[in-house]
């Protein structure tokens, strides 16, 4: 997933309007701006599963949205992210939001990460990652929601410094 990631920023230096383009993408239903074709579809050209395809434009879109020049620091996943936004003190409602993305359906999921992504603007997001969790999202087991909120809560627990619970004592 990586690799996509990489040639949108390949293609991108070459011509800054592809990110506009991505950006524009957001408004529609992923996969349905053909301004946004050439950029998506040498990696889905063969691809017959629509969800797949879908999540393609979605993160192609997502991407665009949150790049930013001179960016510095390695791309960490979405939920690692979410937690550093939570402990930095910049949101209250960083939590509530990202339960709300973890619990999403299909039909909410671009809204609800549009709404992350923006959230997370001076965060270096890893979108390769992003990408290989939602092409899991439908899964019965929904292993990309539980990965993410265990990274969340793991994370965020460790720049926090407290156990949960830690603070109560057992009234047996």
């Amino acid at each position: 997933m990586t690799e996509f990631i990489d040639w949108l920023e390949k293609v991108s230096k070459k011509d800054s309007r592809v990110r506009a383009v991505l950006r524009r993408s957001l408004a529609f239903d992923p996969g349905s701006y053909p301004p946004a074709f050439p950029y998506v579809e040498p990696f889905v050209k063969d691809e017959d599963n629509s969800w797949r395809r879908r999540m393609f434009y979605l993160v192609a879109g997502l991407w665009a949205s949150h790049w930013r020049e001179g960016r510095t620091g390695k791309p960490i996943s979405i939920a690692r992210a979410c937690a550093r936004h939570q402990s930095s003190g910049n949101s209250t409602s960083t939590e509530r939001r990202f339960i709300s993305l973890l619990d999403a359906d299909s039909d909410q999921l671009p809204h609800r990460l549009r709404q992350i992504v923006t959230l997370l603007k001076e965060q270096p997001v890893d979108f390769g990652k992003v990408l290989e969790g939602l092409l899991y999202w439908n899964s019965g087991l929904k292993s990309t929601q539980i990965n993410w909120a265990r990274e969340y809560y793991r994370d965020l627990e460790s720049r926090t410094g407290t156990e949960p619970f830690a603070n109560q004592e057992n009234s047996q």
